[in-house]
Order: structure tokens, then C-alpha cells, then sequence
């Protein structure tokens, strides 16, 4: 019985040495470029677990590694301008997640930039994700696998949204700075501009001037619902690095620069 217990202790250690026993995790890159502060939160899909206790605090400049299942689906947003002290809520100026640190699933309050994920359970098979505006926007964020390619990059955006951001959509702080810029959805509640009811295909629910704005600032994120083409990436990786700010607060920088930026 030793001997057989001696056995598969060396066959695991030999499989471990080779490669053929590997960590069935995704691993996340959460870096922060920001000149302040944030709070990055994660909200799982239907069905699957939580995250990195659904939210930490991330110094600027700083970067927290978080783990997920291979066939993990869900969402990572960045809340701003948060204290915690008891009683405080909402806790966060923006995607609050009813004054929470760890937000242990909860859903953000809009608006606020959206990375949203669904791994692929497979390795060899594409993981899908993008950017979404649909609900509004509080700051700029890049995703790219750790193996830096440009088909797999979504990059930040070309001017900061809440300097550009319409009045009747804007989100202001207590100070009256602008912290967020609602969608066009969120801050009117009509059909034409959620994508619903009559206006709930593609062919019925077009750009509007609102969306419009957003896609000039933001042109690898969703701006409304049925923006086209999708911007949509799939790419077969197990590492993503998510840049909070990558280029500079309200700078517009090249693609190129863009992607450097993702240095750890």
C-alpha cells in the first residue's frame, strides 16, 4: 500500500514538472492608472460564482491579480470617490453597490463603464468580451490578453466623457464636478433610446446624436444596444490585463501608445 502511495505521489510530481497538471483558473490583471484612488467591483452572471469577494481597493498605480474559473462569465467596473464609514451609502460617487466594499454580486449603480466577460470553458476555444457603455460611463478602461496583440485589444478612449459629456446626461458630486455621463437610455427612459418594445431589433433602433457622442469618445465600446459592427472580441488566452485610465485622464493618445501602457 506504501509502495502504491509512493507510486502516484512521484506520477503527480512528474505530471506537475511537465506541464500536464495545470491551475483550471483564469487569471485577471486589474491595473490602476488613474491619478486617484478606485474601488474595481466584479458581478458574476447567472449561475456562476463570485469574484475577488466582488470588489477591493486598488491604489493609483497599483495592480491586484484575481482569479476566475475557466468557464467564468460576468462583469468588472470601477467605482470612484468612495468612503466607507458605517452608514454611508451610497458608499461610492460612482458604481456604488449599496455602499459595499465587497460587492458579492451585487450589480453597480449606473452608469458606469462596463467590462463584461465569458470565458470559454475549453482553453483552445475563445474567451468573449467588451466594453459597454449601454447604461453610461465613469471612466475609460483598456482589455487585452497578457500576450499583447492588437485583434485582441480593446483600447481606452480618445477623450475623457465626463468633460465631454451633455449636461442633461451628466452625473455631478458633491462638489458639482462631473463624475459620470448617463446613456442617453438611462437618463430618459424612452423606448427609442433602450432598444426596447417597438424599437427592440436592430433595424428599428438606430445611433442617436447621445450615442453618437459616445462612439466619437469611445470608439471600441458599445454605445447603445445594437451598435454596429459589435465590438465584440473573442481571443483564446488565460490572462487578461484590465487598464483603468490607460492612457492618461482625459488624454487621447495613439494605439500604439495605448497598448504599450498595459506594462506591468
Amino acid at each position: 500500500m506504501k509502495l502504491r502511495a509512493a507510486f502516484f505521489l512521484c506520477l503527480l510530481w512528474h505530471f506537475m514538472l511537465s506541464g500536464q497538471v495545470q491551475s483550471r483558473d483564469a487569471t485577471f490583471y486589474v491595473h490602476n492608472k488613474c491619478p486617484f484612488p478606485i474601488w474595481p467591483a466584479t458581478a458574476p452572471n447567472t449561475g456562476h460564482p463570485v469574484i475577488a469577494d466582488g470588489g477591493f481597493y486598488l491604489p493609483s498605480g497599483e495592480t491586484e491579480i484575481i482569479s476566475a474559473p475557466w468557464s467564468w462569465s460576468g462583469r468588472i467596473w470601477a467605482r470612484t470617490g468612495c468612503n466607507f464609514a458605517p452608514n454611508w451609502k451610497p458608499a461610492c460617487e460612482t458604481g456604488d453597490c449599496d455602499g459595499r466594499l465587497a460587492c458579492s454580486g451585487l450589480i453597480g449603480t449606473p452608469p458606469a463603464t462596463l467590462v463584461e466577460i465569458t470565458l470559454a470553458a475549453d482553453k483552445n476555444k475563445p474567451s468573449f468580451y467588451d466594453v459597454s457603455l449601454v447604461d453610461g460611463y465613469n471612466l475609460h478602461v483598456m482589455v487585452t490578453t497578457r500576450q499583447i496583440s492588437t485583434k485582441c485589444t480593446i483600447n481606452g478612449c480618445r477623450k475623457n466623457m465626463n468633460i465631454f459629456c451633455p449636461p442633461e446626461l451628466q452625473v455631478l458630486n458633491e462638489n458639482r464636478q462631473v463624475v459620470a455621463c448617463k446613456s442617453a437610455c438611462l437618463a430618459f427612459n424612452l423606448d427609442s433610446f433602450c432598444c426596447r418594445n417597438e424599437f427592440g431589433t436592430p433595424d428599428k433602433c438606430k445611433p442617436s446624436l447621445y450615442s453618437k457622442i459616445f462612439k466619437d469618445a469611445c470608439p471600441a465600446y458599445y454605445s447603445y444596444a445594437y451598435d454596429m459592427p459589435a465590438p465584440l472580441v473573442s481571443c483564446a488566452s488565460r490572462e487578461f490585463v484590465i487598464t483603468f485610465c490607460p492612457s492618461g485622464w482625459g488624454e487621447g493618445d495613439s494605439e500604439s501608445e495605448n497598448i504599450a501602457s498595459t506594462s506591468i
